[in-house]
C-alpha cells in the first residue's frame, strides 16, 4: 500500500496567492488554478481584467499537467515538432505552455495552471505558484 501526500486547501490557496503575486509584480492579468494529482480543482482565481475564457484554460492546463506529471510545454513542443497524433490523446486537452506540476518528496501532488498572458509568462507565473510549496 502506498502513502502519498496531498495539499490542504490552505496550501492550495497559498500556491494561488504566490502565482498572483508574481503576475501582479509584472502587471499581468491572469487566471490561476490549482488541482490535485488527479486533476480535481482545489482552488482558482481570475484577476479582474483577465478574459473569462482564461479561467477555463487555466484549469485545463493544471489538469493536463497533473495527469501527465509534466509541464504542459512538453506537449506543446511535441505537437509543434510534428507529433500531431498527440492531439488525439484523451483527457489531456490543454497542450500549451502554462501548466506546471507541484512536486513533494519526488511525487506530483498537484499542479498549477495559468492563462491570460504570453505562454512563457503563464509558465513563469505557474512556476512561482508551484515554488510556494517549498518556500
Amino acid at each position: 500500500m502506498f502513502t502519498k501526500s496531498a495539499l490542504t486547501l490552505t496550501e492550495a490557496n497559498q500556491l494561488v496567492e504566490a502565482a498572483l503575486a508574481e503576475a501582479k509584480q509584472h502587471g499581468w492579468s491572469v487566471a490561476v488554478a490549482v488541482v490535485d494529482d488527479g486533476g480535481h480543482l482545489l482552488a482558482m482565481q481570475r484577476m479582474e481584467d483577465c478574459a473569462a475564457v482564461s479561467a477555463y484554460i487555466a484549469i485545463e492546463k493544471a489538469r493536463s499537467s497533473a495527469l501527465g506529471r509534466r509541464e504542459t510545454k512538453i506537449y506543446e513542443d511535441m505537437i509543434n515538432n510534428g507529433r500531431n497524433a498527440f492531439l488525439s490523446v484523451p483527457v489531456i486537452t490543454a497542450t500549451m505552455e502554462g501548466g506546471v506540476p507541484v512536486m513533494h518528496d519526488g511525487q506530483v501532488v498537484a499542479a498549477v495552471g495559468v492563462s491570460g498572458v504570453k505562454p512563457d509568462q503563464d509558465a513563469q507565473v505557474a512556476k512561482a505558484g508551484a515554488a510556494a510549496l517549498s518556500a
